[in-house]
């Protein structure tokens, strides 16, 4: 088949469509404001674990549930609190996602057997769409093979995903294009599991209260936990943990944050943003790398982010890809 005969407009008609197929237990990739999502019905355990099998995703790995409505939450946790409503009622629909106790509702293929489920309103008309006209939670992580680069278009999810799955609905380029930052509720407390789309900072200064930090790499109860992951197929490395005269100046490509005169001497540059803005930089960050796969290049050198605000989430997105051919 033509590899992007699976790509169909958002238009209402193929959104009924792709809300059937999610009715009828099938797959849809879908866009959402941080990247594309892999969806299945959250309630149909068999369902689910077809998205495990198509990006080849190890069943240790939780998903998050979509959700297109506040209301939504007391089908899917337990919790009462009004701090979790409060900062819901500020950030969603946004990327952030709250990992709070499940219900039994909930299948465990979902949680990874974990107690906790991790939920999120995406802020992308869409997705919520898709959503509202499915009738169902939808359980999607990024539409990619997994640890591969997480797609930021529906042309990226059909090059990595090919004819495993029959339906992609275009919603152009990710306007934030990183995955969601990660919030866990418990014991009356906010956990960051994972930096992404809205900064640790905005969110420790709407709550008046630091974020502490949890790390479970070895029993993740949300996504974005494993010390490797989003690689692109070329080796990337930090520009500052190499010599960088070993590389052949025209088949490596440089990452640079903002100065478009640095490293000049490499045919291949991407730089992030130019009036360095972390906003746009993020937005860049996986649209480049994907760009880049298909250029003739053997590696990739990226410079390290300043790690304030979005350039927390830049720079683990950038060190899980280096880790991975460390």
């Amino acid at each position: 088949m033509n590899l992007y005969n699976n790509i169909f407009p958002s238009t209402e008609e193929f959104l009924l469509k792709a809300s059937e197929i999610i009715k009828n237990g099938g797959l849809v990739a879908f866009p959402t404001e941080t990247v594309y999502g892999l969806g299945a019905n959250g309630f149909n355990p068999i369902a689910v674990a077809k998205i495990f099998s198509v990006k080849n995703r190890p069943s240790f790995n939780p998903l998050i549930l979509h959700i297109d409505s506040v209301s939504s939450l007391e089908l899917l946790t337990t919790i009462h609190s009004e701090k979790v409503l409060k900062l819901v009622d500020k950030f969603w629909p946004g990327p952030i996602t709250l990992v709070l106790p499940k219900t039994v509702l909930v299948p465990e293929i979902v949680t990874a057997g974990n107690s906790t489920v991790a939920i999120r309103i995406p802020n992308n008309e869409i997705a919520t769409k898709l959503i509202k006209l499915s009738g169902v939670p939808i359980a999607a992580p990024s539409a990619n093979s997994f640890g591969m680069l997480s797609p930021t278009t529906a042309v990226h999810v059909a090059n990595q995903l090919q004819n495993k799955i029959d339906f992609i609905l275009d919603g152009g380029k990710c306007s934030v294009g990183l995955e969601s930052t990660i919030v866990e509720f418990t014991n009356d407390n906010f956990f960051l599991l994972r930096d992404g789309g809205i900064s640790s900072e905005e969110i420790e200064e709407f709550l008046c209260e630091k974020l502490k930090r949890k790390v479970l790499e070895n029993n993740p109860n949300s996504p974005g936990q494993l010390k490797s992951h989003y690689a692109p197929i070329k080796a990337i490395f930090f520009i500052d943990e190499v010599d960088i005269s070993n590389f052949n100046k025209e088949k490596t490509a440089i990452i640079c944050f903002s100065d478009d005169k640095k490293y000049s001497e490499f045919t291949f540059r991407k730089i992030l943003s130019t009036k360095a803005d972390f906003t746009e930089a993020a937005a860049n960050l996986f649209f480049f790398l994907h760009e880049l796969e298909s250029e003739n290049v053997d590696f990739i050198l990226a410079e390290k982010i300043p790690e304030i605000g979005l350039g927390k989430a830049i720079m683990d997105r950038l060190t899980k890809a280096v880790n991975h051919y460390r």
